[in-house]
C-alpha cells in the first residue's frame, strides 16, 4: 500500500452528475493505484451563490451564523453524492462532514480560521480500506457552532487534511491545468508554471491570483504540505508548488495577477496625535474586515489634519464604514468615503530580491500605457499597484508582454534535482 494523497475537487469539477461521476473516476483510479485517498469536495457550480441569493431574499443582513449553516449544505450534497457514484463503481465510501472529520475553527463566522484537525474518524475510515470523502469550506468552532472558511476554503479544508494526516502530496483540481503566469483568460499567450515557490504563491493569491486560496498556501507552507494544482478536465503535469530550495533560480519576474475585487476607504481630517491610527484599524480587525494598502498622508504644518486611504475587498465596504463610523464623533474625524471601482495588478518573482529596476520599469510601462497609479505596496518579491478597475485588464497585459512572460518565452519546463512524490494522474 502507497502513501495516503488528498484530492481536492473545486465547484466547476462536480458542477453536473456527469462531473461528479468523472471525480469519483478519478478517486478510484487513484485507490486502485495503491494509495490511502481522502477526498475533499466544494460546492456543486453556482450552488453557494444560489444559497447568498436565497438568504438576501430573505433577510437584507443575514445572521452569520445562520448563514453559515446555510452554506454548510452545498459542500455537504457533493460529498453524499460522489460517495453514492464511488460506491457504485464497487469501492466503499464514506462521506463526513467538516465537524464529522475534526475540523476545529475559531468562532469568525463566514471567514473562520481553522484550529486543529481531531482527524479520529478520517484515520478510521482509512484503517478500514475505505475512500474518505469530506466536506470542505467547513468545520465546527470552539463554540460548538457550524462554521464556513470563506471564499476558496475547501482548499484549506483539503491542505489541513493532509497535513492531519501525512500525505505524501495534496493534489488541488479545478478548471484551469495550473498556476499560468497571468489570467489566461485575461492574457492568450500566458504560459503555465511547471513549479513556483510557496513564497511566490503567497504573494500570488494575496494579489487576486484565485488558483488557490491564500490561507491554504499559508497553511501548506507551514506544515510542509506538497501542492500540486492540476486540472479536473484533461491529464497534465499541472504546477508543483515547492519549497524555495527545491527550485532552481528564479526568473526576474514569475507572474502578473490582478484583482478587481478592491474597494479604498478614505477617512479625511484625521487629528494629528499618537494612536489615531491604531484605533482605526483595531476596529477593523475586530470587524473582520482584511486591509491591504494603507497610506497615511502627514499635515503640512502643525494644526492641520492628516488623511488616511487603505483598500479592503469590496464586499466589506459595509462592515468598514459599521465598523468606522461609531469612530467619526469619538475621534473628531472629518469623514468617511469609499470607492468600490479599484483593482490592483502586482508584479511577483523571487529573482526581484537581487535586481535592482523592477519597479522603475513597471511604473515606465504603465505610464506609458495612460494607466493612472493610485497606491503603491512592495515586499522583496512582489510591487502591487491599485489603479482604477477600468485600467485593470491593459496594465496586466502590458506588463506581461514587457517582462516576456509570454509562452513565446524560453524557459525549461522541468525543474532539475526536484524530487517529485512519484503519483500519477
Amino acid at each position: 500500500m502507497s502513501g495516503t494523497v488528498v484530492m481536492k475537487f473545486g465547484g466547476t469539477s462536480v458542477a453536473d452528475a456527469q462531473r461528479i461521476r468523472r471525480a469519483a473516476q478519478r478517486i478510484v483510479a487513484k485507490r486502485e493505484e495503491g494509495h490511502r485517498v481522502v477526498a475533499v469536495l466544494s460546492a456543486r457550480g453556482k450552488t453557494t451563490d444560489e444559497l447568498i441569493r436565497a438568504a438576501q431574499e430573505i433577510s437584507d443582513s443575514p445572521d452569520p451564523r445562520e448563514m453559515d449553516m446555510l452554506l454548510s449544505t452545498g459542500e455537504r450534497q457533493s460529498c453524499a453524492l460522489c460517495a453514492m457514484a464511488i460506491n457504485d463503481l464497487g469501492h466503499r465510501a464514506i462521506s463526513l462532514t467538516g465537524s464529522q472529520a475534526g475540523i476545529v475553527t475559531d468562532t469568525s463566522h463566514t471567514k473562520a480560521r481553522i484550529l486543529e484537525v481531531r482527524a479520529d474518524r478520517i484515520h478510521d475510515g482509512l484503517d478500514a480500506d475505505a475512500i474518505v470523502l469530506v466536506a470542505g469550506f467547513q468545520g465546527v468552532s470552539t463554540a460548538r457552532d457550524v462554521t464556513t472558511l470563506g471564499r476558496g476554503g475547501s482548499d484549506t479544508t483539503a491542505v489541513a487534511l493532509a497535513a492531519a494526516v501525512d500525505a505524501e502530496l495534496c493534489e488541488i483540481y479545478t478548471d484551469v491545468a495550473g498556476v499560468f503566469t497571468a489570467d489566461p483568460r485575461m492574457v492568450p499567450d500566458a504560459r503555465k508554471l511547471s513549479t513556483v515557490s510557496f513564497e511566490e504563491m503567497l504573494e500570488m493569491s494575496a494579489s487576486g491570483a484565485g488558483v488557490l486560496q491564500l490561507r491554504a498556501v499559508e497553511y501548506a507552507r507551514n506544515h510542509g504540505v506538497r501542492i500540486h494544482c492540476r486540472s479536473s478536465f484533461e491529464d497534465g503535469a499541472g504546477t508543483f508548488v515547492l519549497t524555495e530550495e527545491e527550485t532552481m533560480e528564479r526568473p526576474l519576474v514569475t507572474a502578473v495577477t490582478h484583482s478587481t475585487d478592491e474597494a479604498r476607504v478614505t477617512l479625511t481630517g484625521l487629528p494629528d496625535r499618537p494612536g489615531i491610527a491604531g484605533r482605526v484599524m483595531t476596529a477593523l480587525a475586530k470587524a473582520n474586515v482584511n486591509v491591504d494598502m494603507i497610506i497615511q498622508n502627514e499635515p503640512q504644518s502643525e494644526g492641520q489634519r492628516a488623511d488616511m486611504s487603505f483598500t479592503v475587498p469590496r464586499d466589506d465596504i459595509r462592515g468598514a464604514h459599521d465598523a468606522l463610523d461609531p469612530l467619526v464623533e469619538e475621534l473628531g474625524i472629518g469623514a468617511i468615503a469609499s470607492d468600490p471601482a479599484m483593482g490592483k495588478v502586482s508584479l511577483v518573482g523571487a529573482g526581484m530580491r537581487s535586481h535592482p529596476g523592477v519597479a522603475a520599469k513597471a511604473f515606465s510601462v504603465l505610464g506609458a500605457a495612460g494607466v493612472n497609479i493610485e497606491m503603491i505596496s512592495t515586499s522583496p518579491i512582489k510591487i502591487s499597484c491599485v489603479v482604477r478597475e477600468a485600467d485593470v485588464a491593459r496594465a496586466v497585459r502590458e506588463l506581461h508582454t514587457a517582462f516576456e512572460l509570454g509562452a513565446d518565452a524560453v524557459r525549461r519546463e522541468d525543474v532539475q534535482g526536484v524530487h517529485r512524490p512519484v503519483v500519477s494522474s
